[in-house]
């Protein structure tokens, strides 16, 4: 009976004057963005995926610029729960590898000629995701010179103090001794681990119910950088899994740059501290 009735309300409202699911959601525009250029099925489940990716990566980005932006007003509670929710957006996107390991090499195979010189290495949304996270690096503005608005996008990320930077000044601002050379420094320029920034953090780890939100922000971006070193393992594995060790479509050396980016460090004296807790 509850179902009928459920059923019989949902029949009531009149869909000509009322906004519906899809009309909410713009799902006719969502569900026409894919648009395969190859006759291969698979080309689909590549398609998908990736835009689900970037769609998630969009999200992350809306959380990680308040996050910022409540940091530098000294506001660390609400940003906690935002860094929570990018975490949790991660574990998706790692995840999701799982499904993009079904394509097959001879089924990728089919599908790579169509793709020119795209890459997920031109995605701006990552790019700009890294660079609000600390990883500055001015030849990654270059893939995206030809698109003057999203290389706005990108530039804005670079140019500002990153989600760390901003979490060293927090860390000042509480009387914390974070040298100056790292709470006024080149925004652009790549971060240079510190020992006195380490000596911060080891001061908030040593005394955590004096410095409780700071202490459990020292945690979420640990756990975002975890969660993140996973992503990058599996994106690897998974493009290993598929291409073996050809080129990436977009200029890469493919596998080898992908291995080699495992190596970068967004939040270094959070990790080193921890040897000697």
């Amino acid at each position: 009976m509850k179902r009928d009735t459920v059923h019989e309300e949902g029949a009531k409202l009149d869909f000509s004057r009322d906004m519906s699911y899809g009309d909410y959601l713009h799902l006719d525009r969502v569900l026409d963005a894919q648009h395969p250029l190859s006759a291969d099925r698979n080309e689909m489940l590549f398609i998908v995926q990736h835009q689900v990716s970037e769609l998630w990566m969009k999200l992350m980005l809306h959380e990680l610029r308040g996050a910022v932006d409540c940091l530098a007003g000294d506001q660390c509670a609400p940003a906690l729960k935002m860094l929570s929710r990018v975490s949790h957006i991660m574990a998706q996107m790692v995840q999701a590898w799982d499904v993009l390991s079904t394509m097959t090499p001879p089924e990728y195979a089919a599908v790579r000629p169509y793709l020119s010189n795209s890459s997920g290495f031109q995605s701006w949304q990552y790019r700009a995701l890294e660079f609000l996270m600390g990883n500055k690096n001015a030849a990654m503005l270059t893939p995206h010179q030809h698109h003057p608005a999203r290389l706005q996008q990108v530039r804005s990320a670079y140019d500002q103090p990153s989600l760390y930077d901003q979490a060293l000044r927090l860390l000042a601002r509480r009387g914390l001794p974070v040298p100056e050379t790292h709470i006024r420094r080149d925004w652009c320029a790549p971060y240079q681990p510190s020992p006195e920034v380490e000596a911060a953090w080891r001061a908030v780890y040593a005394a955590p119910h004096q410095y409780w939100d700071l202490y459990q922000l020292a945690e979420k971006l640990t756990d975002i950088e975890q969660a993140l070193r996973l992503w990058r393992f599996r994106h690897v594995s998974t493009v290993e899994r598929v291409i073996g060790f050809k080129r990436g479509t977009g200029g890469t050396s493919g596998v080898d740059y992908l291995r080699r980016v495992l190596d970068q460090v967004m939040f270094p004296e959070l990790w080193s501290l921890r040897t000697t807790l």
